[in-house]
């Protein structure tokens, strides 16, 4: 029993004995090898066996070589002695001389100038269709807004195609929403006729437009003009009319809601100026003549014209000793955009110092049309100006502007449209 007891022990260790000598045996896990870092040694090598040494000195080679032979590509070198060209399709109208020690020539002036955009409210009217003309012709950017009340489609229909030319029939009494840099704001029916047509509408159009076409020039930041009228001086007692005077209206009359609603609209121009820091310029148009003027719009010339065509007495109110100073709008458009782009917000006077009474004015559309043209005299309207004459130094001052088109050289040009709308309007009637 004893001899089996140490027989199993010594078996127990030998087992454990065993069991240790196997453990020790085993050789340990081997850690996972380091990354070498790349060497610089190794970078090199990269670059030479790829070839890319050899494209990177190609490279920087061509590119000297290039730089070298090409001299003039460099703005610090100065410029070869050579003939400036340029392509026909540049207009030369304008130009100006650039010198250097080498050569003189002429560039365009107008190279690198930025095109505008331009909005102009009642665009389609007898004024405002001249303007575009001319904005276009400068190669401006045009939006038309016009209600069609006075305006008519055909005077600016010319530049439909035109992808510088845009039209938006719109109320300004609504806002309205553009981006534009001037905004040369005509919109207001100008004739008598028109505007006692429906005078609430005509003192809206003043004032509600007026605040309307400043609100958008203060949002977007643009120039805005405001064609205001002679009639702010009303009747005047001042003879001939200069800016600083205040006028002498009627703010009651049946002309009152032109009169004191442009009278309001150079007021509400000035206060944005002033609040808002509004760009303003002021125009105060006096009586302008050309062609398409509405045939029947109760303007002396437009009337005389018509009738003297259509072989009916001219109508003369009262005696026909009250005086007017007629421009051609050639001459208005001109002071117009001189006013625009000049630095001087005005008021400034647009008009022909020449003064004619009604008499006077019959006898020359007579002369021009048909001398056998009889005269019909009738009671003359309520408030109607005595006298109308602008003094117009300030504008030759500062504008450099003063009307070139006599009386008698526009007149004709206006007659020759009247009768050519006269005569289709007869045909459609079937006369």
């Amino acid at each position: 029993m004893k001899l089996h007891t140490q027989s199993s022990m010594n078996h127990r260790r030998d087992e454990e004995m065993s069991m240790s000598i196997s453990k020790n045996t085993t050789p340990p896990s081997s850690p996972k090898p380091l990354k070498h870092p790349r060497s610089l040694p190794r970078s090199i090598n990269y670059l030479l066996k790829e070839q890319r040494l050899l494209f990177i000195l190609v490279g920087i080679l061509i590119g000297s070589t290039f730089f070298i032979l090409q001299p003039s590509l460099n703005p610090s070198s100065p410029i070869p002695n050579s003939s400036f060209h340029v392509s026909e399709s540049v207009p030369l109208t304008h130009t100006s001389t650039v010198t250097t020690s080498f050569k003189t020539w002429r560039v365009p002036v107008g190279i690198g100038k930025k095109r505008m955009r331009i909005v102009v409210t009642g665009g389609a009217g007898f004024v405002g269709s001249h303007l575009v003309d001319k904005l276009i012709k400068r190669g401006d950017d045009v939006i038309v807004i016009d209600n069609f009340f006075t305006g008519r489609k055909e005077n600016v229909m010319h530049h439909f195609g035109n992808h510088r030319f845009e039209l938006i029939r719109h109320d300004v009494v609504e806002p309205i929403l553009l981006e534009v840099d001037q905004i040369y704001h005509l919109a207001c029916p100008a004739s008598p006729v028109h505007y006692k047509y429906n005078p609430v509408k005509t003192i809206k159009t003043n004032v509600m437009g007026t605040l309307n076409m400043l609100g958008l020039a203060k949002r977007i930041g643009a120039r805005f003009l405001l064609t205001s009228t002679s009639e702010v001086y009303g009747d005047p007692l001042e003879h001939p009319q200069k800016e600083t005077y205040w006028g002498h209206v009627n703010p009651i009359g049946v002309r009152s809601c032109y009169d004191e609603g442009k009278r309001t609209a150079e007021t509400l121009t000035m206060d944005y100026h002033r609040g808002a820091g509004v760009e303003v310029r002021i125009a105060r148009i006096f009586n302008t003549y050309g062609p398409r003027m509405c045939l029947d719009d109760g303007r002396v010339v437009s009337n005389f014209v018509s009738q003297a065509i259509r072989r009916q007495p001219m109508t003369v109110y009262g005696d026909g000793k009250q005086t007017r100073s007629f421009q051609y709008v050639s001459d208005l458009v001109d002071g117009l955009m001189a006013l625009m782009e000049g630095e001087h917000i005005g008021p400034f006077n647009l008009g022909n110092p020449g003064e004619f009474t009604m008499l006077e004015l019959a006898e020359v559309v007579k002369e021009v049309i048909d001398p056998s043209a009889t005269i019909e005299f009738r009671a003359n309207t309520a408030d109607d100006p005595h006298k109308r004459k602008p003094d117009i130094s300030k504008a030759k001052e500062l504008l450099n502007w003063e009307p070139k088109v006599p009386l008698r050289e526009g007149l004709p040009l206006m007659v020759n449209d009247f009768r050519n709308r006269i005569l289709n309007e007869d045909e459609g009637k079937g006369n």
